[in-house]
């Protein structure tokens, strides 16, 4: 099989395994999925390797929220044959959606499960400090 078809076969296995709803963007040759709502997993195809990256987002301001993903692996997956890449590529993107919603918390307030960006603290949301609590972000 040639390195392009291998490209292809793995494009199309992210594709298939990323948290619906997905988005796919192509800039500068680097292929970037996002995936899940909210969002969950990050991955990153270029035509070396394979990054999977948990969603993470901090807080520049309290009104300026920056993307932080966390690397959760990277594969070179030129060096590996297909069926051990796809194994590895699953897995990590399955690692990378239990590691995000492991850290999601439910307000005590509205008792919606938030990701752990819209927490205030461990116990409230962003939106009920504002609405129950009086603090103004």
């Amino acid at each position: 099989m040639s390195i392009e078809e291998h490209y292809e076969q793995l494009l199309a296995y992210i594709g298939t395994h990323m948290p619906a709803p997905f988005t796919q963007e192509d800039v500068d040759g680097i292929v970037t999925f996002t995936g899940g709502s909210p969002s969950e997993v990050i991955v990153r195809l270029t035509d070396t390797a394979v990054v999977v990256e948990e969603y993470a987002v901090r807080w520049e301001t309290p009104y300026t929220p920056v993307l932080r993903p966390r690397r959760v692996g990277l594969v070179k997956w030129r060096r590996l044959p297909e069926s051990q890449l796809m194994t590895i590529v699953g897995e990590l993107i399955k690692g990378a959606r239990e590691i995000r919603r492991s850290r999601y918390r439910t307000c005590h307030f509205c008792n919606k499960s938030q990701a752990p960006e819209w927490m205030a603290d461990e116990t409230t949301c962003r939106a009920c400090t504002e609405r129950e609590v009086g603090v103004v972000h």
